[in-house]
């Protein structure tokens, strides 16, 4: 007796038959790859026997060319997509012959494709990628939703929280599905939450919501269907939490002896495919020789796919594949100025006039951050955008710098480019997992660029103290992945701005503050481009080499002309990539070394540049590298405190010393 109660009320025989044909196919991959697993000849295998239902529903209940976001559980989504079995198995193999080129495992890949984009390790970010399509939809008035997966345990992350407030906010048509499976590896629901219900949350974040049996095939696929056509019509999101059950381990090495066996035979009872292969059976719309033969089909087609599996080679290390797949192809030269030398310029106004530019140029690029809208942004960069290009396309955001990182890449997904400023670079690290797990890794992984801008207004030296003057763009010097510029003049201000929108990859855009009003210059007018990777050379000398960025080359050329030295300046710039023959070049024009930066001294980009120049550089070099940075302190907020925290006050004393060697 069944213990699920369908209604095919509704449901014509071919929608019936094929939601049980789509059930079938990943329950017999599952029965191979853990036959396989018990053999020995695969090593990992995340099971989602007893959750079909789920993923064949959602996916069948949503058209083809609409985004699904998987997690491990999930493999009917990719079935029901027909994705071919011979890929997906290499990919599982780590062969090259999968979507990664073996680089990544499971279903850490996507394929758009298919219309799927699959998870990363850390489980929530994929819900604000789902959010930022979703946006794209809404934006281009397509009339198409988007839905990502969840598990129980990971509504406890930050990211879910974000995803569905930023969503709530911006009405976006993105289905936010909960598959609660009871645990989350070991962990009972009520050591993940308090609610009695995961949808209660819904309603503090003023969404609909809705909570049905996920093991009954017919109630998820008509439900997702029927929200899905309310919502292309209406966008606004929609929290789904869908009740299952777990039957094996988190992954297969976990196990379930700390699972009741109770539970287990209850649930067991409520399996999604053999109540609902009864059902159809009772009612008399599939025969026990159909089930054979379609069984026997979906056999031959798995173990064709396995057989490709192992007779495919093993892949083979090629390091200059590895590296040339770190970033996307991007422009290998720079745009000329159509007319020079153009006007004079504050350095905010350079970076201003670099928006409004890369604004005109791509009609569908959106601007994000808080208060960048009417209010033009804390530094007033974007005053007048909302006038000039409509709020749809300036997005004051909620205070969810991670959810709005996500909303970027996902607008990526769909060929829109973004801009996310955070108001300061110090809040940089409620983003953080978004910029260096999937901005950065996303087209090494499958190939798919993550085209988007990240501006980080950065630096002290107005007693703003820890939390607003930090330097950290060491940090992500060190993701694979990223690129990260940091100009010091009007004229490269705007000219990288617009190189980084030019380029397909993300870019992290450091502009001190304190050039911001100090700082002016002749800057071209209209488009032009300055090459990211190019350094500037701000003058040549013969006595000492001061190697600096941002507002350093400010404090260089003051105290080289203070001490009357015969400095040659390199502005580097761009800090990935760098511009090694630059380095090189002054280098061996003056065989002393300075490297100046106003991060502090531990761990910043000058210990990368000291060590490549002694490595690479050694038999020109008359002294010993020397770095002037700051105090390997937090920023303090006193004045007299944060000028001995930077690097000025010793700057002098330093080159006296390196030329006295």
């Amino acid at each position: 007796m069944s213990t699920i109660k369908y209604n095919k009320k509704g449901f014509t025989k071919e929608t019936l038959l094929h939601l049980y044909e789509q059930l079938a196919k990943p329950r017999l991959i599952e029965e191979k790859m853990l036959n396989l697993l018990r053999q020995g000849k695969i090593s990992k295998w995340f099971s989602g026997i007893g959750q079909e239902a789920i993923s064949v529903g959602a996916a069948c209940a949503l058209e083809s060319d609409e985004v699904i976001f998987t997690m491990h559980r999930n493999l009917g989504v990719f079935t029901a997509r027909d994705m071919p079995l011979d890929r997906m198995f290499c990919q599982w193999q780590g062969k090259r012959l999968g979507y990664t080129k073996a680089r990544d495992r499971s279903f850490h890949f996507g394929a758009m494709e298919h219309g799927i984009v699959g998870m990363i390790s850390h489980l929530g970010p994929q819900l604000s990628l789902a959010a930022g399509v979703a946006m794209a939809h809404k934006q281009r008035q397509e009339g198409k939703v988007s839905l990502a997966f969840t598990g129980d345990g990971a509504t406890s992350q930050g990211e879910f929280h974000e995803a569905l407030n930023v969503a709530a906010v911006w009405k976006l048509p993105v289905i936010f599905l909960i598959e609660n499976n009871g645990y989350g590896l070991s962990t009972r629901p009520n050591e993940q939450y308090a609610c009695k219900d995961l949808i209660d949350r819904a309603q503090g974040y003023g969404m609909r919501s809705a909570k049905i049996d996920g093991n009954n095939i017919l109630e998820v696929y008509s439900t997702i269907k029927n929200i899905a056509e309310e919502m292309r019509k209406d966008p606004q999101p929609f929290l789904l939490e869908c009740i299952t059950f777990r039957m094996r381990g988190h992954e297969e090495a976990s196990g379930t002896k700390y699972v009741p066996q109770e539970l287990m035979d209850e649930w067991a009872k409520k399996d999604p495919i053999e109540n609902y292969e009864k059902w159809l059976l009772k009612e008399g719309i599939i025969t026990e020789d159909f089930i054979k033969a379609l069984k026997d089909r979906y056999k031959k087609a798995v173990q064709k796919a396995v057989d490709v599996m192992f007779e495919a080679s093993e892949p083979v290390a090629d390091t200059a594949e590895e590296l040339a797949d770190v970033y996307a192809v991007a422009p290998d030269s720079a745009i000329t100025p159509a007319s020079a030398p153009g006007k004079e310029m504050r350095f905010i106004d350079a970076i201003s006039e670099g928006l409004r530019e890369a604004m005109h140029r791509h009609p569908e690029l959106v601007l994000m951050g808080q208060d960048i809208a009417d209010y033009g942004g804390v530094f007033k960069i974007t005053n007048g955008f909302t006038e000039e290009f409509g709020k749809n396309r300036v997005r004051n955001t909620p205070l969810c710098e991670s959810a709005i990182v996500g909303i970027g890449l996902g607008l990526s997904l769909k060929g829109i480019k973004s801009m996310v400023e955070m108001q300061f670079a110090d809040f940089v690290t409620c983003g953080f997992n978004q910029i260096v797990n999937n901005l950065a890794k996303l087209h090494w992984r499958w190939g798919q660029t993550a085209d988007m801008v990240i501006r980080m207004p950065t630096g002290g030296g107005s007693g703003a103290g820890p939390f607003h003057s930090q330097s950290n763009e060491a940090w992500f010097t060190h993701v694979p992945g990223l690129k990260v510029v940091y100009p010091s003049t009007p004229e490269d201000a705007k000219g990288l701005m617009l190189a980084a929108f030019e380029d397909p990859n993300p870019v992290m855009f450091f502009e001190h503050k304190g050039l911001y009003r100090s700082e002016s210059g002749l800057v071209p007018d209209g488009f032009y481009t300055t090459e990211i990777g190019k350094a500037r050379q701000v003058r040549e000398g013969k006595e000492v080499s001061i190697l600096t960025y941002g507002l350093g080359v400010r404090w260089a050329a003051h105290t080289a002309d203070e001490m009357g030295l015969d400095a040659d300046i390199v502005d580097l710039r761009s800090l990935v990539p760098l511009d090694y023959e630059a380095i090189t070049a002054s280098v061996k024009r003056t065989n002393r070394v300075m490297i100046l930066h106003e991060d502090t001294l531990f761990g910043g980009i000058g210990g990368e540049l000291a060590a490549w120049i002694s490595e690479h550089l050694f038999e020109y070099l008359d002294a010993p590298v020397i770095r002037a940075a700051s105090l390997d302190t937090p920023v303090p907020f006193a004045i007299p405190l944060e000028n001995n925290f930077f690097p000025l006050g010793r700057l002098k004393g330093q080159l006296e010393q390196l030329l006295k060697y």
